[in-house]
């Protein structure tokens, strides 16, 4: 849960909500075939139950008023990794920023697996 304070009042995000919204932004960069589970609890979780695994790949925190996002995903076969791991670090940077308002501190891109 993202909290943050405003002059009218307390508005308190779900990790949902925050987790959808970068998952969409790095998917939408090329050469990103899909996201990937985090661990073997995320994996066993999307194996059993797929479509209640909103949040797959990502995690989302919040230290010193600022987002900590991890990013975990699978890459297409023969595409620069560093030219696409730039890119999702300027799109989600962007997109959560200008979405919430909240500055972002750190996003760490993980790539797991090459997709042929």
């Amino acid at each position: 849960m993202i909290q943050m304070q405003t002059p009218l009042g307390k508005i308190c995000l779900s990790g949902n909500c925050f987790a959808e919204l970068v998952s969409n932004a790095a998917q939408t960069c090329y050469g990103v075939a899909e996201m990937a589970p985090c661990g073997a609890a995320d994996r066993a979780a999307n194996s059993l139950f797929p479509e209640l695994a909103p949040e797959k790949g990502v995690r989302v925190t919040q230290e010193n008023e600022k987002l900590q996002i991890e990013l975990h995903i699978k890459v297409t076969y023969g595409i620069n990794i560093n030219a696409i791991v730039k890119s999702i670090i300027h799109k989600v940077k962007y997109a959560v920023e200008d979405t919430t308002g909240l500055p972002v501190g750190q996003i760490t891109v993980s790539v797991d697996d090459i997709v042929v």
